[in-house]
């Protein structure tokens, strides 16, 4: 197995390209785009900065952001400092960063469409135009939406979400999240270096865009984010169901899944880079080691374990209960008020605390952060937890 074939140019297929060029294959990807302005965040999170420093150190434009507001369904607010910064890139320069690296190492870069993918025979064969193409194996790294899935089933409503939000010609320096009542999902303001990304994402099988660009103005009105000369996007992206991250398909005798095509993405907060460029490592790693069967075993042991049992508390993260308020209004008052609890948020947020000892931190620290709590609300420290609702007041306000 020399000649490998990569579909899509993101993160996902720029690191298995790359990494498979540097030990000697014989690499091609294609993708219609390459380097494009992707609607989405954009950020890396401390633990994919620690996997890849390049991305931090690099000289290509980016945004270090060191502070995240969260705002909750009824307009509490909490400020939440990293200790580690978040990285944000715009996602064209991320991904011509990515292609460029992939380029020096061998991989040859072909902006052409493939339209076809047949991996019945003994190689596989790609379409592109009137040309087709063969390779020993190929690497699906185009998208949530892509219809190039040998051997395995498309994503259903209920995997994916839709965003859909405004590139704006405005400055900021932290980034800002608000929850909503009842929705599984979040907005967003995301600060790139000329430009914010201002978003909304839900469940495709639960909300409609009609819904969620009603949310996505009243929030940019309410934040005094101005729309004039702003840009419109949506997209779709995965947002994984248990089942379909423990039983789909995601590789066969000369083909894989790679990213949001595999649907390797966080079912609570949305972020999808690091598991992007991690699958596409371990991937390449598999192929080098002439055992591409093992590839997710490798994906189980590095993080989906994490993701399916972050698909387990997502909902209740979005629609549960905590002390008679919501889940997220709940975790922004003990953020405002606990020390001990923002610290474990900060870590959320970073990425270096995962969902698998998640619980077990949290049972462990109880005690402390409901003293520190319960201090703060006997005497009467003022909180930036403030409710903007016509409601009546919170208990813990």
């Amino acid at each position: 197995m020399r000649d490998i074939a990569i579909v899509g140019g993101g993160p996902a297929g720029a690191m298995c390209g790359e990494r498979l060029a540097r030990s000697g294959y014989n690499v091609t990807l294609y993708d219609e785009h390459l380097a494009w302005e992707k609607p989405c965040g954009g950020g890396l999170t401390h633990k994919a900065i620690q996997a890849y420093p390049f991305l931090l150190n690099g000289p290509h434009p980016k945004k270090l952001i060191r502070s995240v507001e969260l705002i909750s369904s009824k307009g509490h607010r909490a400020l939440l400092a990293l200790d580690q910064p978040i990285v944000i890139y715009s996602r064209a320069v991320l991904n011509g960063l990515l292609l460029e690296r992939a380029e020096a190492a061998g991989c040859r870069v072909v902006r052409s469409r493939v339209s076809q993918l047949e991996t019945s025979g003994e190689r596989a064969k790609l379409t592109i135009g009137e040309s087709r193409v063969e390779a020993d194996f190929v690497v699906v790294a185009a998208g949530a939406r892509n219809s190039l899935l040998p051997g395995t089933r498309p994503l259903a409503r209920n995997d994916l979400e839709m965003t859909l939000g405004y590139f704006v010609p405005a400055q900021a320096e932290g980034i800002c999240v608000k929850f909503l009542n009842h929705f599984e999902g979040y907005l967003w303001s995301f600060p790139r270096c000329d430009h914010l990304s201002v978003g909304i994402c839900g469940s495709m099988a639960k909300h409609t865009s009609q819904e969620l660009r009603r949310h996505l103005h009243a929030f940019m009105e309410s934040e005094n984010i101005s729309r004039e000369g702003a840009r419109f996007y949506s997209h779709v992206l995965p947002s994984p169901q248990k089942q379909t991250l423990s039983s789909r398909r995601v590789v066969g005798r000369n083909w894989a899944l790679v990213g949001d095509a595999a649907a390797w993405v966080d079912p609570i907060t949305g972020e999808g880079l690091y598991y992007a460029l991690r699958s596409g490592e371990l991937l390449a790693e598999s192929l080098i080691a002439h055992n591409a069967a093992e590839y997710p075993a490798r994906i189980r042991k590095a993080f989906s374990t994490d993701l399916e049992f972050a698909t387990r508390i997502a909902r209740r993260f979005y629609r549960g209960r905590f002390l008679g308020g919501a889940v997220a209004t709940r975790m922004i008052q003990f953020i405002e008020r606990s020390p001990t609890f923002r610290a474990l948020m900060a870590d959320v947020f970073a990425g270096s605390q995962n969902y698998c000892s998640l619980k077990r931190r949290l049972w462990a620290q109880c005690g402390t952060t409901l003293t520190e709590v319960v201090g703060s609300l006997m005497k009467g420290q003022p909180s930036l937890a403030k409710s903007t609702s016509s409601g009546g007041p919170d208990p813990l306000q």
